[in-house]
């Protein structure tokens, strides 16, 4: 099924593109924008609610199982101390690495965009977020309203203090425990299920871009993403390398299993929609789910190198775009 799927993926995409480019040229701009867009908007929309719909419970199921069923708080705390060092280092690779390669490279020079003042205006105003706010927010007041809104630090922070408080009172909190388990084993099914419908999101969301701006935009950006997935190369190669010094020979085995979570998260745009399958890789891999449950998700939240480096890519793009020098300091 994974592999039919990720044909499946790629086939909407070329799909998306032909019918976007046709209802760009042949169709009344004003009527894509109001009678066919919503719809192929919607496609999409549907996809990434329903994804979204899975992240909190199966965050909050697989971090109190993982932990609960650690046992030993020390260990507990070795494990976490270990996670968070790695994710800091990873994460001033990424995003050092990144900005290496967009000022080596420069992609947005010369870049067709819209002036300043209409970006602005598009963006509308960002609130400042201060650093005590920030720290703030990561502390849910309810857990309730941490998974209505998704919020994933939140939601991580009262995982752990349910998990640790689970694994404390023993046999009294065997039967939570047990039932979280079923809620990560059914929200793997679950994802299943909304997985199929993957092809159909893609094909809309790439439809609705086309038949508005026309496969000029296309070109716009393939430069940018072309340089940002070579950097993204480089950025596995010296993280593979790190976990060679660790695994040896093993590494090979490792790619190989992972290689079919990785297609998911590249096809749909989505690491959330890999997680489920990852798991289950792991699994096969040999990582004790008490261990996959609680870094995986911990993973999520702190060390998305990927995404840190498309950050820094995309932050010096727009600088590029719009003459504003940054200097490495």
């Amino acid at each position: 099924m994974d592999r039919r799927l990720t044909w499946y993926i790629l086939a909407g995409m070329v799909l998306g593109v032909i019918v976007g480019q046709v209802l760009h040229a042949y169709v009344d701009p004003a009527v894509v924008k109001e009678s066919v867009a919503p719809w192929l908007k919607l496609l999409s929309d549907i996809f990434l609610n329903l994804i979204k719909l899975l992240v909190a419970p199966l965050v909050l199921s697989t971090i109190v199982v993982g932990i609960a069923n650690m046992g030993d708080s020390s260990a507990l705390g070795r494990i976490g101390f270990r996670a968070i060092s790695w994710f800091i280092i990873a994460s001033l690779i990424s995003i050092g690495l990144g900005l290496i390669m967009v000022n080596l490279f420069q992609p947005g020079v010369g870049a067709p965009i819209p002036e300043a003042a209409e970006a602005a205006k598009a963006v509308g105003e960002v609130k400042d977020l201060k650093a005590t706010e920030f720290i703030l927010s990561i502390f849910p007041k309810n857990a309730i309203e941490a998974m209505a809104t998704n919020n994933i630090l939140q939601i991580l922070v009262f995982s752990i203090f349910a998990g640790v408080a689970l694994s404390a009172i023993g046999e009294k909190g065997a039967s939570l425990v047990r039932g979280a388990d079923a809620l990560a084993e059914m929200m793997l099914q679950v994802t299943g299920y909304v997985m199929r419908y993957a092809p159909v999101a893609v094909f809309g969301a790439i439809a609705n871009v086309v038949a508005a701006s026309g496969l000029d935009i296309l070109g716009t950006y393939l430069e940018l993403l072309v340089e940002f997935y070579l950097s993204l190369v480089l950025l596995w190669i010296i993280l593979l390398t790190v976990g060679a010094i660790f695994l040896r020979q093993r590494i090979w085995t490792l790619i190989r299993y992972i290689r079919q979570p990785l297609m998911i998260a590249f096809s749909t745009a989505s690491s959330e929609a890999a997680l489920p399958k990852m798991f289950e890789q792991l699994d096969r891999f040999g990582v004790p789910r008490r261990i996959s449950g609680f870094i995986l998700p911990l993973g999520y939240s702190f060390n998305l190198d990927g995404s840190m480096m498309y950050m820094s890519f995309a932050t010096i793009f727009i600088a590029q775009a719009y003459g504003i020098d940054l200097p490495v300091a």
